[in-house]
């Protein structure tokens, strides 16, 4: 049994989403879970609908006639006969995204975030599933909300281990009943409370899901298929010449996507660590290369080995807190300043401390950073500097340091044995 995620590039519109089919006719007869993201930039397009709804700025009926449009056109792409009951079942979720709208939002964007962004994966997942139908490949869509229980941390939401690994046995067991040739089509990325209210499980949670499942049904693995060949030592945006890694530990890949590379969701390794499934990480444009293979190797051979990588981190602020006297920063102190974080949800992606200040470097994330600094300015002097940029290089050598910093302004550097980060913005 195996578990698949395939992103919303892969589901962006027809083509790609028959290409989906492509992919899963080459694993005829198995049992494969596929977890499918939105399509395309559609949770792009659901954060702008929540925002429109809760500001009452732009033009929301236009956002949502976009959003219809968008996947209407794909629909008839796909499916030519308007009376195919897919048409039906996309516009139920689409119906409910206009009753959620109806009402006056409550003060919780978070809250109202999760109802609304969530819908996304629900219209893939219908179009996915409809269109393997018509490829002759037999499945059974499952709502997600029935197998991932969650907290009600709305965009962040915490898996309730317990009551998830229950009902995924309870739900999928039937489905998948061990005798090959049995595919579930579900949704990444969402979850529900006790309360049933929608949440998400932080941006790009798909891998998550993926993972989740694959953890609690022990499947032989669970590949996560890219616009990429694998996983490449820098992100294509920023790098001409990259390479892929052919393999890689869980530790490595754990550490890459801790530092924030964006191919791998920071959550997905641990469930697949503990039960030592392999994960794979291949191209959806080329199905058939090996991509690749992350596993448990603590030592990889040394034809293996990973070069030098790269993670870059743009629209980072850097703030630097004092104290008003010449007192030190503290244990007392640091317990004050993480409560602050925390309380007001501002991830932490960088910190360096010395005897009279405590400098962090994090995402520019609208209006949580001026409520984070008129928190701290309470018993602090803030200072910070807007537009940095965060530089990671994991098993770096001097020349891969002289690459990356040549002609940028230094504002912190830290060294480990095997990596080393900077905080940079370009000069002039």
């Amino acid at each position: 049994m195996r578990v698949f995620k395939f992103g919303g590039a892969s589901v962006k519109d027809a083509e790609a989403v028959r290409n989906v089919g492509k992919v899963m006719g080459l694993y005829p007869n198995e049992e494969i879970v596929v977890v499918v993201s939105a399509m395309g930039k559609t949770t792009n397009a659901l954060e702008k609908i929540t925002k429109e709804y809760m500001t009452k700025e732009g033009d929301l009926k236009k956002s949502i006639q976009e959003l219809k449009d968008y996947h209407n056109d794909i629909l008839a792409d796909l499916f030519p006969d308007q009376g195919h009951k897919i048409y039906n079942e996309v516009n139920n979720v689409l119906v409910e995204l206009e009753w959620i709208i109806e009402d006056e939002p409550i003060d919780d964007f978070d809250f109202e975030y999760d109802q609304i962004v969530s819908l996304g994966e629900m219209i893939s997942t219908r179009i996915v599933s409809a269109w393997l139908m018509e490829s002759g490949i037999e499945n059974t869509w499952v709502d997600v909300r029935d197998l991932i229980k969650t907290d009600n941390t709305y965009r962040e939401a915490v898996v309730e281990w317990e009551s998830t690994e229950s009902a995924i046995k309870k739900k999928l067991s039937p489905v998948m009943k061990g005798e090959g040739s049995s595919v579930v089509v579900t949704q990444g990325f969402v979850g529900v409370t006790t309360e049933n209210y929608n949440t998400t499980l932080g941006r790009e949670g798909s891998d998550y899901t993926a993972s989740i499942l694959g953890s609690v049904l022990g499947a032989e693995d669970v590949t996560i298929w890219k616009d990429v060949p694998g996983v490449l030592n820098a992100d294509p945006k920023w790098f001409e010449k990259t390479k892929k890694l052919e393999a890689m530990s869980y530790h490595d890949a754990i550490e890459l996507a801790f530092f924030g590379a964006t191919v791998i969701h920071p959550k997905t390794l641990k469930p697949l660590q503990n039960n030592a499934i392999p994960l794979y990480v291949k191209s959806f444009f080329d199905p058939e290369k090996e991509g690749t293979l992350i596993t448990g190797v603590k030592k990889l051979p040394k034809e293996l080995e990973l070069v030098p990588s790269f993670i870059f981190k743009v629209n980072q602020v850097l703030i630097s807190i004092l104290p008003r006297d010449y007192s030190f920063i503290v244990e007392e102190n640091l317990s004050e300043i993480f409560k602050l974080f925390a309380d007001i949800g501002v991830k932490i992606n960088l910190m360096q401390h010395a005897a009279l200040s405590f400098s962090v470097c994090v995402d520019e994330d609208g209006g949580k950073i001026p409520d984070l600094v008129e928190a701290l300015q309470k018993d602090y002097k803030v200072l910070y500097n807007e537009d940095v940029e965060l530089v990671t290089i994991r098993d770096y050598d001097q020349a891969t340091i002289d690459r990356v910093i040549s002609g940028k302004k230094i504002y912190v550097e830290q060294k480990s044995r095997q990596t080393a980060r900077f905080v940079v913005k370009d000069v002039g």
